[in-house]
């Protein structure tokens, strides 16, 4: 291998890191399944998936550029820009480039879709780096995030439709209890820097139990909010969502927390059959 593929794959690998590449491949896959399950066709769906990618992809190197003085002193080793690893101005380029591209793929998919996309989805990812996550109002950004992603989606077809309440409410609930669950394992660095978002000011042991809660609401709304019967497999699915919000609120040391996960995942696929 050359030096240069090697400075080429060190630099890749640095970028993938400090995208959060967990998020991002959630939130994106959580379109892809939405826009296909409202009856977005093939190539709507692709576009889609595309504009939420390089959206998510800003959102995540804005977050480890913005923070990476806080990330130096509290010594986050898997950080590529806190250690050095990944130049700041390779981000700044790689974001020159994302920016414009997510601008573009959105409004192919129709102005309403792609404003919805761009002034709530992607615009409240960078006012949450860029301070609200400092702030009581932590919670906001990924609120009106979720929240607005299935109008993304519905917004996409032809013709544009807007999505049901109930989708709405589950999405922003589900928005908020990933906000707390995501924060979770950072507390005690972010509290050294100075963050101090909702979850930092509820403490571990509160915002543990109210993610579980508010995701365990996610799920009920989810079962009750759309017309029509509810079919039986719903009353299971949230049977097991309560049983997984009593484990959590019962359980000590990491219990809570991958009970939280584990509603959050429920959600999701309630959100996406349900859809």
């Amino acid at each position: 291998m050359s030096k240069r593929s090697g400075v080429s794959l060190r630099l890749g690998s640095g970028l993938l890191r400090a995208s959060h590449p967990g998020p991002t491949v959630a939130v994106t896959a959580l379109s892809g399944v939405l826009a296909s399950a409202v009856g977005n066709d093939l190539p709507s769906i692709a576009l889609l998936v595309a504009a939420v990618l390089t959206g998510q992809l800003s959102i995540g190197w804005c977050n480890d550029l913005v923070d990476a003085t806080r990330d130096r002193r509290v010594g986050r080793r898997d950080k590529p820009i806190a250690t050095g690893e990944l130049p700041e101005t390779v981000v700044r380029t790689a974001l020159a480039v994302t920016l414009p591209a997510c601008v573009a793929l959105s409004l192919l998919s129709g102005a309403r879709s792609g404003l919805t996309h761009l002034l709530l989805v992607v615009a409240s990812g960078w006012l949450y780096n860029l301070g609200l996550k400092r702030t009581l109002w932590s919670w906001l950004p990924y609120a009106v995030a979720f929240g607005s992603l299935p109008a993304v989606v519905t917004l996409a077809l032809s013709p544009p439709a807007a999505p049901p309440v109930w989708m709405l409410g589950t999405a922003a609930l589900l928005g908020v209890g990933a906000h707390l669950v995501n924060a979770l394992p950072d507390l005690d660095d972010d509290a050294t820097t100075g963050v101090r978002g909702l979850p930092h000011r509820l403490g571990l042991r509160v915002a543990t139990v109210a993610a579980a809660v508010v995701l365990t609401v996610a799920s009920v709304v989810t079962v009750v909010g759309p017309a029509g019967p509810t079919p039986r497999w719903a009353w299971f699915v949230l049977a097991f969502a309560v049983a997984l919000a009593v484990v959590g609120l019962r359980g000590t040391g990491r219990t809570p927390f991958r009970a939280a996960i584990a509603i959050a995942f429920v959600d999701v696929a309630m959100l996406t059959l349900r859809g």
